[in-house]
């Protein structure tokens, strides 16, 4: 359904002032289908109200063999993730959304702002926006190419511009996948499995 689609938005009307990122549906949808549950929606029309219907499993407390406990060799690998980009609200809920599917995450906000977390830090996964103040993602990624302690980082550009000219740049420059915002997280998690 659409309105589970990230970063989806209703019309805007001139008074309405408050706003959002459009993550709101989609991080509740995928909390509840983290607990084996589904959400519908349904609405006779606009200006009528919405009804949202939650539906989760029953819990029943079962004795778990210790032979039937999840190995760590069937749950996807956990990442380090750096999450740079200066729009704050666009970092934060990207952040939260990975860190709801399990990933450690830390965050920057500009290009010498992520050269010193990445330092102190060693992510295995820096998510780059392009387009920062000062100091751009591209050289970020060329700083973070440079020192050995990062050669086995990955680098994932989060980019508005996708041309076939940006995707060569970002190449250049060192990353190894190239993603135009409003990113999407089902391609996101299938790089970072």
């Amino acid at each position: 359904m659409e309105a589970f689609a990230p970063f989806v938005q209703g019309d805007r009307e001139l008074d309405r002032t408050g706003g959002g990122l459009g993550i709101g549906l989609t991080l509740v949808k995928r909390i509840v289908e983290l607990h084996d549950g589904s959400i519908a929606i349904a609405s006779a029309g606009r200006g009528k109200g919405t009804r949202f219907t939650v539906t989760l499993p029953l819990s029943v407390a079962h004795p778990v063999a210790a032979s039937a406990a999840p190995t760590e060799a069937g749950m996807p690998r956990r990442r380090h993730i750096l999450v740079v980009d200066d729009n704050r609200d666009a970092a934060d809920s990207l952040a939260e959304l990975l860190r709801m599917v399990g990933h450690d995450v830390v965050l920057a906000h500009d290009g010498a702002q992520a050269l010193e977390v990445a330092a102190a830090n060693h992510p295995d996964t820096v998510l780059l926006d392009i387009g920062l103040p000062g100091m751009d993602g591209y050289e970020v990624a060329r700083r973070l190419r440079e020192r050995p302690d990062f050669a086995r980082t990955r680098l994932i550009a989060l980019t508005g511009y996708g041309q076939a000219s940006d995707r060569h740049a970002t190449t250049e420059a060192g990353f190894e996948a190239h993603l135009v915002k409003p990113v999407d997280f089902v391609e996101l998690e299938r790089l970072l499995a």
